[in-house]
């Protein structure tokens, strides 16, 4: 696949991930989770803007009523970029200070899923959980190392979800109406050579687009063969997630970090935390589902 990558904005994140496509307001939202930043583009007007939360966030997505739903360092937390506020909702491994957030998304009855790690990488210490739509938070999945990708297949069956350092990406029966997820299955395995599988989306055709970890690129995955179909190479080793957007959902976004602090990497990497897109990639993806909470009226301003 041609390799026709451009540069959106000339910021660059230490950590950027999570990239969300707002169709409402035609605008591309991003975080920088170390630095507890989100950034938000408007294409068509070249405009860039950034809310900091002040902690770290490791994934958001947006709301019915127009916030976005964010998983910071302490729980979760609805945040309004324009009135400036972050409402808290439910404290999620306060106990554990030394977990953090990493990656999250809104499933297809509108219920947000995020996943938890050690800020030091301890092995099995985080933990998949989900914000329901009543505010009550449940747990899916334990001893996970890396929460990443999540997405759901096309006919609300299946839930897709990558644990980072195991180099797999697992499926499980999944019931829209409840939540429950069963019958976890291998689906692909990714070699050493193509680096760590991160963040994923899912285009129309139902195939999986993941972002590679120290593999430079983007690989489209056939998730019933465990093929890679195809790749699109990104100047930057730490490639973090992926999502379609623009007008007619065919530009894939992408994010990704910085190598580390070494000046030689720094100067192999120049574009290391640039926000990336591929416009007209040849795909096209699936709109994504609001958080919808019907219960804003407990949850009280506390900033």
């Amino acid at each position: 696949m041609e390799n026709n990558w451009e540069v959106v904005t000339d910021h660059y994140c230490m950590l950027g991930e999570g990239p969300v496509w707002d169709h409402k307001e035609k605008r591309i939202f991003w975080i920088d989770i170390l630095k507890g930043k989100i950034h938000y583009y408007y294409p068509d007007r070249y405009e860039h803007m950034t809310y900091g939360v002040g902690q770290m966030v490791g994934a958001i997505a947006l709301t019915v009523s127009g916030g976005i739903i964010a998983a910071v360092k302490g729980g979760f937390a609805v945040i309004e970029q324009d009135k400036r506020t972050i409402r808290y909702i439910a404290p999620v491994e306060s106990h554990l200070p030394h977990n953090r957030f990493n990656d999250g998304k809104v499933d297809p009855a509108g219920r947000f899923w995020a996943g938890s790690m050690s800020i030091s990488n301890t092995p099995g210490a985080g933990t998949l959980y989900t914000l329901e739509k009543d505010l009550s938070v449940k747990t899916k999945i334990t001893g996970v190392t890396c929460s990443n990708g999540l997405a759901w297949s096309p006919d609300n069956k299946t839930l897709y979800y990558i644990d980072t350092p195991t180099r797999q990406v697992v499926s499980y029966r999944y019931d829209v109406i409840s939540g429950d997820i069963s019958d976890k299955k291998v689906i692909i395995e990714i070699p050493k050579s193509d680096g760590y599988p991160d963040g994923m989306t899912i285009d129309e055709e139902g195939m999986l687009w993941i972002a590679l970890w120290g593999g430079w690129k983007i690989a489209r995955y056939d998730p019933f063969t465990g093929k890679q179909l195809s790749q699109i190479r990104i100047p930057v080793s730490r490639v973090t997630s992926c999502v379609f957007g623009g007008d007619t959902l065919e530009d894939l976004y992408v994010t990704t970090a910085k190598p580390g602090q070494m000046e030689h990497d720094l100067k192999k990497e120049p574009l290391a935390g640039a926000l990336f897109v591929i416009k007209n990639c040849g795909f096209k993806g699936i709109i994504g589902t609001e958080f919808d909470c019907g219960r804003e009226e407990i949850i009280n301003t506390v900033k």
